[in-house]
Order: C-alpha cells, then sequence, then structure tokens
C-alpha cells in the first residue's frame, strides 16, 4: 500500500514551505506553531499523519537556535504520531561553518546538530548547497544534497551577458567558480585574501585581468557581506566593468545591507532558502526560488526514484 505524502512547515520559511508543496501537488500540512511567554516552543500536529511520508521544511538560520529547537519538536510530535518516515528538508543548514575544529577546545557544532536532528528521529536529510560536504558525513541517515547551481545558472544565460566573468572571492571557493563558469562559457579569476578574525576579510590581490569584464562574484552564501563587498570594490578597481553578486543563502547578518547598498553591484542575486524580510530587500536585489527544485527531490524521494539525476 503507497503511504500517503505529507509536507509540513516550521515558522522559518513558510513561504517558501507552499511554493514547495505546491510543486509537489499537495496542500501544506496544518499544524499549531506557538511560544509561552518565557520563550518555549510549542508544537501541534492538526492532522493524521499515521503510516505518512512525511517531510518538514525548516531553514535552520536566524533565529537558529529558535528554529532548531522547533524542528526537533516537530520530528518528536509526527514520531510520536506514528508517521511512517520523517525526512527533514532543511535549505539553508545553520551551524555548518562550524565543520571541523580550526583551533583546541572548540566543538565540531556542525556534526552536534547533525547528531541531535538524527537522534530526535529524523530518518532521511534533504539540503541545499551544504558549506562543507563532509557535513553529509556527520549524519548516519541518507542525505540528499541538492544544489541551486541549475537555478543560478539559468537566470544568467537568459540574461544574455557578453565578456562574462566568473569571480571567486576566495581562494576556497574557486571550484564552485570554475563549475559555473563552464556552464556559462565564462573565463575565471581568483580574488585572494587574508581572514583576521571572525566575520572580517582583507583583500590581497586578484588573479586574473577583469578588466571591461561583467563579473560575477560567486558564494555559497552572504553573511555579514564583508568578503563579497571587499572583493566586488576590488573588481572595481581592476576595471571590471558590471559587478554581479550571486549566492545561494542570503543570511545577510549585522552590517551586511549597508555593506551590499554601498558596493559597487549591479544586481545582487540570491534564492530563497532563507526567509528575506522587506527591510533587507535591496532594489537590485533578485530573489530566485529554488522550490522547483527542492519539489521535484521530494517528489523523487517519496517516489523511491533517483535524486542525482536531477543534476546530471
Amino acid at each position: 500500500m503507497k503511504r500517503e505524502m505529507k509536507i509540513f512547515s516550521g515558522s522559518s520559511n513558510r513561504e517558501l514551505a507552499l511554493e514547495i508543496a505546491k510543486e509537489a501537488g499537495v496542500k501544506l500540512g496544518e499544524i499549531d506553531l506557538s511560544q509561552f511567554s518565557d520563550g518555549e516552543k510549542s508544537v501541534k500536529i492538526k492532522e493524521n499523519v499515521r503510516g505518512a511520508d512525511v517531510f518538514i521544511v525548516q531553514s535552520t538560520g536566524y533565529p537558529a537556535n529558535d528554529n532548531i529547537i522547533e524542528l526537533l519538536l516537530i520530528i518528536d510530535a509526527l514520531q510520536r504520531a506514528s508517521a511512517s518516515r520523517i525526512t527533514v528538508v532543511i535549505p539553508y543548514y545553520g551551524y555548518g561553518r562550524q565543520d571541523r575544529k580550526v583551533e583546541p577546545r572548540v566543538p565540531i557544532s556542525a556534526k552536534v546538530i547533525a547528531k541531535i536532528i538524527e537522534n530526535t528521529g529524523a530518518d532521511r536529510i534533504l539540503s541545499m548547497d551544504l558549506h562543507a560536504d563532509q557535513i553529509q558525513g556527520f549524519f548516519d541517515i541518507p542525505v540528499d544534497h541538492l544544489f541551486s547551481a541549475p537555478v543560478i545558472v539559468d537566470y544568467f544565460k537568459n540574461q544574455n551577458i557578453t565578456d562574462l566573468m566568473m569571480v571567486s572571492p576566495d581562494s576556497g571557493g574557486a571550484e564552485r567558480a570554475r563549475f559555473f563558469g563552464k556552464q556559462l562559457n565564462a573565463e575565471m579569476a581568483i580574488i585572494d585574501k587574508r581572514r583576521e578574525k571572525a566575520n572580517s576579510s582583507e583583500i590581497m590581490h586578484l588573479v586574473g585581468n577583469v578588466k571591461d569584464k561583467n563579473c560575477v562574484l560567486i558564494d555559497d552564501m552572504i553573511d555579514t557581506a564583508g568578503t563579497i563587498c571587499n572583493a566586488a570594490h576590488a573588481l572595481k578597481e581592476h576595471g571590471a566593468k558590471n559587478i554581479f553578486a550571486a549566492a545561494t543563502h542570503g543570511v545577510m547578518s549585522g552590517p551586511a545591507i549597508e555593506r551590499m547598498s554601498k558596493a559597487p553591484f549591479a544586481e545582487i542575486i540570491i534564492t530563497n532558502t532563507m526567509f528575506v524580510p522587506a527591510e533587507k530587500k535591496l532594489p537590485n536585489m533578485k530573489i530566485l526560488s529554488v522550490a522547483n527544485l527542492i519539489g521535484e527531490a521530494i517528489i523523487r524521494i517519496h517516489e523511491e526514484k533517483s535524486v542525482s539525476s536531477l543534476f546530471i
């Protein structure tokens, strides 16, 4: 007997969850999400999920700790309600940057979060553009790792931009820039920087000739925007024509909006893996939807079909 598919949403990004449910051809499940006066989260599933194949959509970005706790409570509620399988859909995986020990006596926080989610009762994970590939190995349950590349590549192909150059804002993202360059038949450049402390960066030098080129600074996320804005200023100084920023996750914390508004960006392209409030939307910001990709992946998981073939 085929299990019924149900999709529920936490409070982190309900707009995306509604789009995903529409793409998957189901109605978003009914759930009560509330909070006590002392900040404790409260969850109640308002429909029968016994024997169902359930998907929970919840990014674990700001406020990260609240969203993680809410996700854990939803998982537990579904497990106690006898859901057949629980797949946690995490478009943006918070704590992903803390994926290794960079100095003595620090936690590997990305693994801590993975084990908590798994031990609470998740049967499977579906995420997008993890900050580090090894995060998949922090789970002992199946992980399907999606990429926003098809969405971003299609966008730039439709713009018909000439003299296009993909630029990595740091050496660590060189492989990503190379991939996009191949997809868009564009050249590639790398900005070498040295990070002096967390959430700050110093531009060192540029590898590649960007003079009179339309440059796309490509990264997995924009957080405080220091790296990508410093990179944009450096490209302008080296004679770049138009400068675009492109990233999957628009975290945009702290001084990010102020920095981006002052940087020489023709356009800032992000996806909707995280909810972007009105006060963080700039006039030159374009938000692309990944709902189609995630919705298709959910259908394939439900039907026990290949997810990796989405990118072949």
